[in-house]
């Protein structure tokens, strides 16, 4: 059974309220809290280090796998290796995500290694939310890595948030596209206090038609500090997109560096990147409807992270 404080990191992080239907591997504490495979998947822990293989059948249709992670024990460090096998011609969504709540004064962290093969015409939605909270000094860490390996007209969606509460983070993401494959990313973060959130895209656009479209948004508030770099690589007649929108508020520094790099003569690619402060017509206009100042920049704020 689940405490009322990991019921609600459960809650946050992956948007169930009770063990879910299907296929799920749930991780508390360092170890494996429960997890079921259903009729086209299974969950297979590993055996010479943390964390499971996961094997999609091919053909398989409108299923989901929840895999989250749970840390309650205050200076509780752990790696964990996840590997997605995504059987061809799937329609499946992932929802994954780390909760950490720290009551005591010892650093908690949780670094995720996961690896995505597509097998031909797989189609995967990938959603993944990092979360911390808790009343203790320690802090929170999260160090995702993702590693992408898209063949024959596949397609991933990723969707990640950073919610909040997370001290420290470098997220890295790595990906070859082969012929006809797309890859879709929307990254969201905020920071507040000190905290400090790193990201790095490498994309490689190695197959004839494939494409990319890389966006990342974040708000940086109080003292935080992010860094955005990304690198687009054309290799054959293909599209890619890279963009960073990033708010600063405060005395945040925000550094943001989106590259592209053509290695074809049929390759387009487009990089963009904004940083600024929220407009003062925006809040003027906002207030005028009875919103205090705060309120109007939280509405704004949730607007542009949405």
């Amino acid at each position: 059974m689940m405490d009322s404080i990991q019921k609600t990191l459960l809650e946050q992080v992956a948007d169930l309220h009770e063990v879910p239907q299907g296929a799920y591997s749930i991780r508390v504490n360092g170890a494996l809290h429960g997890k079921n495979d259903s009729e086209n998947i299974s969950i297979v822990p590993k055996e010479d280090k943390p964390g499971i293989d996961i094997y999609v059948k091919p053909g398989t249709k409108k299923e989901s796998l929840h895999i989250p992670v749970l840390l309650s024990q205050s200076g509780l460090k752990e790696v964990v290796y996840n590997d997605f096998h995504i059987g061809e011609d799937c329609d499946v969504t992932i929802v994954a995500g780390c909760g950490i709540h720290n009551g005591g004064s010892s650093e908690s962290e949780h670094s995720g290694i996961h690896a995505f093969y597509l097998a031909p015409r797989a189609k995967v939605r990938y959603v993944e939310k990092h979360y911390g909270q808790g009343e203790g000094t320690g802090k929170n860490v999260m160090n995702p890595t993702t590693i992408v390996e898209m063949e024959k007209d596949s397609y991933l969606e990723m969707e990640t948030a950073q919610i909040k509460g997370v001290d420290s983070t470098r997220r890295n993401t790595t990906a070859r596209l082969a012929e006809g494959a797309t890859l879709i990313v929307r990254e969201k973060i905020m920071t507040h206090g000190t905290q400090f959130a790193e990201t790095e895209f490498t994309v490689d656009l190695d197959g004839e038609g494939c494409g990319a479209h890389v966006v990342s948004r974040s708000v940086a508030k109080d003292q935080s500090r992010q860094s955005f770099r990304s690198m687009v690589r054309g290799n054959n007649a293909c599209s890619g997109h890279t963009e960073c929108d990033a708010i600063i508020m405060d005395d945040a520094q925000v550094v943001a560096i989106p590259q592209i790099e053509a290695n074809h003569t049929e390759a387009s690619l487009i990089h963009e990147a904004a940083i600024g402060k929220i407009a003062g017509e925006q809040l003027i206009k906002l207030m005028t409807l009875g919103l205090t100042e705060k309120e109007a920049e939280e509405e704004i704020i949730n607007g542009f992270l949405k």
